[in-house]
């Protein structure tokens, strides 16, 4: 893989065209453990706020971290020198918003929260022991494929939020049925498999030497990807309890 044909992840923060030709002194290049830290720092950040909504569920702060995370993370995704700064903010937001949804699920289906989380750690990890063994190698063709489900996942969801605007949906996709839970495992899949593709994406950009500001852009790449995980795992939870019940 050679030039930016290398640099293709599914998800929309990190992508050809984050990383470009850099010149900075050695001390001032992204390093995987700055990213690291960041990735901790920011997650940190989140699960306070997180825990706010939590304890005191409000409609109006998950709307605001709903909306304002959104502006923001498209802001940081335009301007990737602001990571610094936009990043904690994002996360802050963003942990407005996962609070109060984690708490409505959990209401509904005590135990489940914790069985996200779990699960979603235990994604992160495993797949980034699969990772540096070499067990995964995230080729082109394999980045080309986990894109284009990313997308079409994407697409999927854009035609249902639209159709929500008439009071209708796509009843398969958000069902307890057999198909709708095959449907949330298959989503789970995709979304696991872009973290492979962030974790060659941020060490690819490690090894071009990018400026330490893009730890924070990486870490924000692989919250991005998290949060996605957390509730997709979230949802498919509520589903097999749905159904069991």
């Amino acid at each position: 893989m050679n030039g930016h044909i290398a640099f293709r992840s599914g998800n929309p923060s990190l992508n050809k065209n984050t990383f470009s030709s850099f010149s900075v002194s050695a001390e001032q290049q992204m390093t995987l453990d700055g990213t690291v830290n960041k990735t901790g720092i920011s997650l940190l950040i989140l699960m306070f706020t997180a825990t706010y909504t939590w304890n005191s569920p409000s409609i109006g702060l998950m709307v605001m971290g709903g909306i304002g995370g959104f502006i923001v993370g498209i802001i940081t995704h335009f301007k990737r020198h602001l990571s610094g700064i936009t990043v904690p903010i994002y996360a802050a937001l963003e942990g407005l918003l996962l609070g109060g949804i984690s708490i409505m699920f959990e209401n509904l289906y005590p135990g489940i929260v914790s069985q996200a989380i779990f699960i979603t750690f235990g994604i992160l990890a495993s797949l980034l022991l699969a990772y540096k063994s070499g067990l995964i190698k995230p080729t082109e063709n394999f980045k080309l494929g986990v894109a284009a489900a990313t997308g079409g996942i994407a697409f999927i969801y854009l035609i249902s939020w639209i159709m929500s605007f008439w009071g209708a949906s796509i009843p398969l996709i958000h069902s307890s049925s057999t198909f709708g839970i095959v449907f949330s495992i298959g989503v789970i899949i995709i979304a696991a498999l872009n973290l492979v593709l962030d974790f060659d994406f941020i060490e690819q950009g490690v090894e071009m030497g990018a400026p330490q500001y893009m730890e924070w852009y990486g870490a924000f790449g692989l919250m991005v990807t998290l949060i996605w995980l957390y509730l997709e795992i979230l949802r498919l939870l509520a589903k097999l309890n749905s159904q069991r019940s």
